[in-house]
This record gives structure tokens, C-alpha cells and sequence, in this order.
């Protein structure tokens, strides 16, 4: 049962791997609390700085550097594929390095670009920007593989959910900032080209303020150092009276004490420490938990058979047209008004695109609290998680398909319309985090980063049928499109178990 206390009080913890069984969202002095500000604060600013260029591209930057409709959406795709390379390699990189220092590494290498984006001065240069800014997309994977680190199956959807949709709402805040902060520019005399030269310094100041915070004030998992994660796997199961017959449960290269093992406390205050509820759990589940779900060190072999596997695939199929439809749709929205509604300005017409990112506030988050909701309803039951996350495709695909076949010419309509179809939208990519620490636990980056990367090339996929249909010009035909693929995709592989037969851990 949820409580409103949960917001701010101490979590209970999992004995085994001290993730916490409920989100302090309200209390950063907690650790839990403070890693979980970060993921979704750390993503935000990420996605605010990744789609800097859309809000003002339309009218602003298109006619300053003489862009044609074509090359703006060339750029619009070429901005994408960086990040889809980006997040495969990431997941493999969690997974060996830990999610912390892959997080931060992201935001601060992603800021060179940023700040080098006031040099843009033609096509060619706006494809090189944007393709390197896109390196901050990337973030997405670190993000989600930290989250689900420090926190508990009970929970894990939600945690991830909401740290993915307040992120994606950077999508959103950028069609409010950067308006904006032109404006302001342009209100103290400086005129196109400059201004919206200048509008990328407020980001740029942000991501890299983010990053460095990240290493400082936080831990890489809920006992320490990455590197002694399986060693204190293995001492907590014997704190608790878990022990293996003849060897350890927990497969720790070398010898436990081969080196001196991070104190927990160093990760959070000692006093703090002994005010911890410990949940109740059966010495069966306790085992299942330390074998089955700490991360192993990545291998070519091993990634090979997760990323293989039907119910990955499921995840890169049904992820692709969820958060690739995001990013595409998130890319042409402000230009798709504009054609409809040509009375409006370049600014309302921002502001109402907008309205598509903030929906993540609750959309993503929605589709995560369902998720781990159906899955305590029914009994810890997995193919819940996943009839829900169909469901969300499919009524994305029917809505699509509406608003391209109507081509609503009244605002009221097409921002009802857009908006109903965004809460299915997003609810699916809240609900495929769900269940994907689920589905591999031992290999979690290596599924989320491969799952991320696909909603990157779906972005790329549905970017180019934008691009190419009718020039760029016919948005109607693109969304109906778009809607019939999303449908297809997400019912060809809904037979597929949630889980590999036979897994540990997981469950």
C-alpha cells in the first residue's frame, strides 16, 4: 500500500542488495533519494540540451542560415543517430564500469559540442553539431541502469518510469527555455543570429554544473564501489546467516579477501545507516536475488545470447515505436501547427508543442505505476507488465492513425487529439522499463542500453518518413503511417514469455 510518507521517509530495504523498496523523492538527504534526483535531473537537463536546435529551427535558425525544409529534416535525423550508437555502447559500459561515471561521462563530453553549436553557419556544420550533441541523448541508458540499481523489484517500474519521464520533459522544458531566452535577447538588442547563438549558453552552464555534481555527491551502487559489488552480494548473505554448501553462493572472482572491501557507510551516513528497515525475505529468495540479479561483467559471448534472445528483441521492437515515434513526432510537431494553423506565431507554436513533452511529468510515470501496480494485483504475475505494455502500442497506432487520417484543421481538436495520443505514447515507455529489469537482471545495461538504442533508430526510421513524405510537407500521411507500423510491430511479438524459461532471478 502506498503511503504519502513514502515521499520522504527512509525507504525499507532489500537485505540482499540494498535497494530500496519505495522512492524517496522528497528527501535528498537520503542516498536513495539523492540518486534518484540526480537520474531524472541528469536526464532532463541531457534531453533539454539534445533538443536546443528544434524549437528554434523552424523559423528562426532556418531562415538565418538559409536552411531548406529538407535539410531541416535531414538534421533532425542525422541528430538522432549519434545518440543511437551512443546508447548501445552504453549498456555494455554500465555494466563493466558502473552507471554513475558512464552518466556524468556522457553529460560532460556531450557539452563540448553544445558548446561548440554557436559556430554552426551552415547545413553541413548544423549536421555535424547536431550529430555530436547528440551524444547527450545517450544519457537515457545510465540513467535508467542507475535507478534500477538502488531500487527494488516492488518499485523498479516506477522508479524508472517517473526518472524517465521527468527526463523526457526536458523535451518539453527546451520549447519553453529557449524561446524564451531568445526573446530575452532579442529584447536587449542583439539580433537573430547572435541571439540564438547565445541561447546555448544557459544549457551548456547546466550540463556541465550536472555532471560534476553527480561524481561528487553520489554512490555508484547501494553498497559502494562498482568493483566490490558481487563481494558485498556474498557478505550480505552471510551477515544474514545465507551461506553456501561447500563454496560461495555468489560467483566473486578472486578471494573475498583478496582486497579490503568499501564500507557500506561510506556511501551513506552511519547513523542513518542503523535507522534502515530491513524487508523480510525467505532464504530461498534471498539466494535468488544475490545470484540471479547482481551484475556480471560483460562478455561477447554473453551479449550475444542477451541480445538474441526473444524477449529483448520484444523490448527493441516495442521500445522502437514508442520512443522512436517521441522523437520523431517531437522533432516536426511545432512545424506540423505552423502548416495547420499558419495564423499562429513561431512561439505559440512552440509552446503548444510543448505541451507534448510535458506529458511525460505524468504519462511515463502513469505507465510505470500501472505496470508494478497489475503486478502486485496479480500475484507478482510478469505477463501483466507486458499485456500492458501492448496495450499502450496499440491504442498509439489507432490514435496515430487517426490524426493523420482526419488532419484536424481546428486547434482544439489537434491538441486533444495529440494529447490523448501522447498518454499512450509515453505510458509505453514507462511501461517497457517495467519489465525489462526483469528480463535479464544479471545483464541489465546490456538490455537497456540495446532497448534505448532502438528507440533511437525508430526515431531515425519514422524521422525519414517525415523527411520523405511529400518532401516533408505531408505530416497527415507521415503520423497514419507511422501508426500502422506501431500497431504491427507491437502484435508480432506479443506471444513471446516475459522471461527466459528456466531464469534465476528476475521474478
Amino acid at each position: 500500500m502506498m503511503k504519502v510518507s513514502y515521499l520522504w521517509a527512509r525507504p525499507e530495504i532489500n537485505p540482499v542488495n540494498r535497494k530500496a523498496r519505495s522512492v524517496p523523492i522528497l528527501n535528498l538527504y537520503d542516498i536513495y533519494g539523492r540518486v534518484f534526483f540526480f537520474s531524472w535531473f541528469g536526464f532532463m537537463v541531457a534531453f533539454w540540451a539534445w533538443y536546443t536546435f528544434p524549437p528554434l529551427i523552424t523559423h528562426v535558425i532556418k531562415a538565418n542560415l538559409h536552411l531548406t525544409p529538407a535539410e531541416v529534416a535531414n538534421s533532425n535525423i542525422v541528430s538522432l543517430i549519434a545518440t543511437l550508437f551512443i546508447r548501445y555502447l552504453a549498456g555494455p559500459l554500465c555494466d563493466q564500469f558502473g552507471p554513475r561515471y558512464v552518466f556524468a561521462g556522457v553529460l560532460l563530453v556531450g557539452a563540448i559540442p553544445l558548446g561548440l553549436a554557436p559556430l554552426v553557419h551552415d547545413a553541413t556544420s548544423l549536421y555535424i553539431s547536431r550529430f555530436f550533441i547528440g551524444i547527450l541523448g545517450g544519457s537515457f541508458v545510465p540513467c535508467l541502469v542507475w535507478c534500477t540499481g538502488f531500487f527494488d523489484k516492488n518499485i523498479v517500474g516506477s522508479a524508472n518510469a517517473i526518472a524517465g519521464g521527468w527526463g523526457n520533459a526536458g523535451g518539453g522544458i527546451t520549447y519553453f527555455i529557449m524561446p524564451a531566452v531568445f526573446d530575452s535577447l532579442k529584447g536587449r538588442g542583439y539580433n537573430d543570429g547572435t541571439a540564438w547563438r547565445l541561447t546555448f549558453i544557459v544549457p551548456l552552464i547546466v550540463v556541465i554544473a550536472t555532471g560534476i555534481s553527480m561524481i561528487l555527491l553520489c554512490p555508484d551502487t547501494p553498497t559502494g564501489k562498482w568493483s566490490e559489488r558481487l563481494v558485498h552480494a556474498e557478505e550480505n548473505l552471510e551477515s544474514h546467516g545465507v551461506t553456501g554448501r561447500g563454496g560461495a553462493i555468489v560467483d566473486v572472482p578472486g578471494e573475498i579477501t583478496a582486497k579490503e572491501s568499501s564500507n557500506v557507510s561510506k556511501c551513506s551516513d552511519s547513523e542513518a545507516e542503523k535507522q534502515e528497515k530491513e524487508a523480510t525475505l525467505s532464504e530461498g529468495e534471498m539466494i535468488e536475488i544475490a545470484q540471479g540479479e547482481t551484475i556480471q561483467k560483460p562478455t561477447l559471448m554473453g551479449q550475444l545470447k542477451v541480445l538474441t534472445s526473444p524477449q529483448t528483441i520484444f523490448h527493441f521492437v516495442t521500445y522502437l515505436c514508442s520512443f522512436g515515434g517521441e522523437l520523431a513526432i517531437n522533432s516536426v510537431l511545432s512545424a506540423y501547427y505552423v502548416k495547420n494553423f499558419p495564423y499562429i506565431s513561431s512561439t505559440y507554436a512552440a509552446n503548444v508543442s510543448a505541451i507534448f513533452g510535458f506529458l511525460n511529468f505524468v504519462s511515463r510515470p502513469l505507465g510505470g505505476f500501472i505496470s508494478d501496480y497489475l503486478y502486485k494485483v496479480t500475484g507478482r504475475n510478469l505477463w501483466a507488465k507486458k499485456i500492458w505494455i501492448v496495450v499502450c502500442g496499440v491504442l498509439t497506432g489507432v490514435l496515430l492513425i487517426v490524426i493523420g487520417q482526419l488532419d484536424p484543421h481546428r486547434l482544439s481538436v489537434m491538441l486533444g487529439l495529440v494529447t490523448l495520443m501522447a498518454l499512450f505514447l509515453e505510458a509505453g515507455n514507462g511501461s517497457n522499463f517495467g519489465l525489462i529489469p526483469h528480463v535479464h537482471p544479471h545483464a541489465n545495461g546490456v538490455v537497456s542500453g540495446s532497448t534505448g538504442a532502438a528507440g533511437n533508430l525508430g526515431g531515425v526510421i519514422f524521422s525519414i518518413i517525415f523527411r520523405f513524405m511529400d518532401n516533408g510537407t505531408n505530416y497527415a500521411k507521415a503520423f497514419w503511417v507511422i501508426g500502422v507500423i506501431t500497431i504491427a510491430l507491437n502484435l508480432i511479438l506479443c506471444w513471446v514469455p516475459p522471461v527466459p524459461r528456466g531464469q534465476i532471478g528476475g521474478r
